[in-house]
């Protein structure tokens, strides 16, 4: 059994694997293998090179394009310089990149070869940014193995420290401009190295296991999960983006045992045309996380996945990723209560629900969800009014979300307290009124969001997803809901449309949703 190490750094740990399983893969990318010693080997001579060209503690270096084994290999070396690295969503429109590296003061921009033009653009426009390098293969750029290669033997770095920043993520930016999340060594290796806590059953990892990373590395389910098995000694295998067939591919072949994606992703690889050939008898383990998973959804993944655990995640870039985990024994094809819930706190992780003077709420009622633990944040970057409204007494982080916990410690997220519908001097949470439309057998996909509305201030409108061939009236949907829910939590009114606008990390796009319907408004309340 794999067990994780007492690394306090992201270099510690390379040099901790590289000593325990030296010829082992590490890191699996589109037919290259890069064993733990050639890790730590790279990781070394990059940071050497790194920190020649200047860009040593303090500096912040963006990453521009899809993932790639080379975007770890510059973490750990800047992780070793004491340097940050920045991953820039490569779904983003280029004004949003700027954004990003110029709001971090980024003054080295690495592109893989296939963003090497825009990210050429972005150098040339932003005053900060000194280096333009390549990943690989750059032609007259300079890369990432050029400057390994040529690295003097002069003096390493300094040895980093558990705080330093590791990685600035930015956060999908639903409103307003994305915020700099600085996630320290600490936030990531925190939790593993205190002995008191012990390694839940699902999450222990034989040698031979390997995970898999198609999530983007811009988000925490990317770098995150890009670290998970690293920190049991076993492989990482990497793909460039979500490729259904590919990862079918890679699932055949047997490289890989365990994979995390959100439900809309799921939903796609069981529908790919190689899922019904395919070998699923060595997974191990499904996660899955940003949504709840449809009851139908998760008998379509037991029955395609018959030896894996399923494992849900609820957590935030703020929270290094997962604080509460659904483990796999409250899954039941047959549905229960646990199913809607978020899960409990993860080992070393507290939550509780509380009311807006921060005052814990009775067990069973609403309020929001805070949470504490060593994987909370360190700071958004330059926003200190925002990071003290974030982390506030004694360390408890607001999350923003509604929830309920129950007597277990299971916490039931009703919904984004800022998508809470106001109908009537009703409180009305999207999530509840989406959980009762989705059981409905023509659904595919719903989102509810609030309207203006004369008479009761805002109305609940749901915005509906068909499964293909089906024929559903809006008075036959909403006259479901009210078997379901309460009569004031039910939709006024049903829009139908082809798919529902999702962000890089799944999350459906209500702004998106709400805009045309609030035109001319000075607020989205009414």
């Amino acid at each position: 059994m794999a067990e994780s190490h007492q690394a306090e750094t992201l270099d510690q740990l390379a040099h901790y694997w590289a000593a325990e399983r030296p010829d082992a893969p590490a890191y699996r990318f589109e037919g290259r293998i890069t064993s733990f010693a050639e890790v730590r080997d790279t990781m070394e001579a990059l940071a050497r090179g790194l920190q020649a060209a200047g860009l040593g503690a303090g500096k912040r270096i963006a990453w521009v394009g899809k993932n790639s084994d080379w975007y770890f290999l510059l973490l750990f070396a800047a992780a070793r310089t004491g340097a940050t690295v920045v991953p820039v969503g490569w779904r983003l429109a280029e004004p949003e990149m700027k954004f990003i590296i110029a709001d971090a003061e980024a003054e080295a921009i690495v592109a893989t070869p296939d963003y090497l033009e825009i990210a050429q653009k972005l150098a040339d426009s932003i005053d900060a940014v000194k280096h333009l390098l390549v990943s690989e293969d750059g032609g007259d750029v300079r890369s990432l193995d050029d400057i390994a290669e040529s690295a003097d033997d002069g003096e390493a770095p300094a040895a980093p420290h558990r705080s330093d920043a590791l990685v600035q993520l930015y956060t999908s930016g639903t409103t307003g401009n994305p915020k700099g999340v600085v996630l320290t060594h600490g936030n990531f290796l925190d939790l593993g190295r205190d002995p008191d806590i012990q390694t839940p059953d699902w999450d222990h990892w034989t040698p031979q296991e390997s995970g898999l990373l198609p999530m983007p590395v811009a988000h925490i389910a990317g770098t995150g999960y890009g670290l998970i098995p690293f920190n049991y000694g076993c492989a990482c295998t990497i793909t460039r983006e979500f490729d259904p067939g590919e990862i079918l591919d890679l699932i055949d072949r047997r490289e890989v045992t365990r994979f995390f994606l959100v439900p809309a992703a799921l939903q796609f690889l069981l529908a790919h045309p190689k899922m019904a050939d395919t070998d699923t008898s060595h997974v191990s383990q499904v996660g899955y996380g940003a949504s709840p998973i449809p009851l139908d959804l998760l008998r379509a993944c037991i029955k395609a996945f018959p030896n894996a655990g399923f494992v849900q995640s609820y957590g935030m870039t703020e929270t290094t990723g997962a604080v509460a985990i659904l483990p796999p024994e409250d899954h039941d094809p047959a549905g229960n209560q646990r199913m809607r819930s978020a899960g409990k706190a993860l080992p070393g992780c507290e939550i509780k629900v509380v009311d807006p003077d921060g005052e814990e709420v009775p067990l069973g009622e609403i309020g929001e969800v805070v949470t504490r633990s060593p994987k909370n944040m360190a700071y958004y970057w330059k926003q200190p009014e925002k990071t003290a409204e974030t982390v506030r007494e004694n360390g408890w982080l607001h999350t923003g979300d509604a929830g309920i916990m129950d007597e277990d410690g299971y916490v039931y997220i009703q919904d984004r307290m800022k998508d809470m519908i106001i109908t009537g001097g009703e409180n009305v949470y999207p999530a509840e009124v989406e959980n009762a439309l989705y059981s409905h057998p023509a659904v595919a996909d719903a989102a509810v969001i609030g309207v203006p509305d004369e008479k009761w201030g805002e109305a609940v409108k749901a915005i509906i997803v068909r499964k293909p061939g089906e024929d559903l009236p809006e008075d036959d949907l909403i006259a479901y809901a009210r078997e379901q829910i309460a009569a004031f939590k039910c939709p006024k009114s049903v829009d139908f449309i082809g798919a529902l606008p999702r962000n890089a990390s799944g999350k459906i796009l209500r702004k998106d949703l709400r805009a045309p319907y609030w035109e001319g408004k000075e607020r989205q309340v009414n």
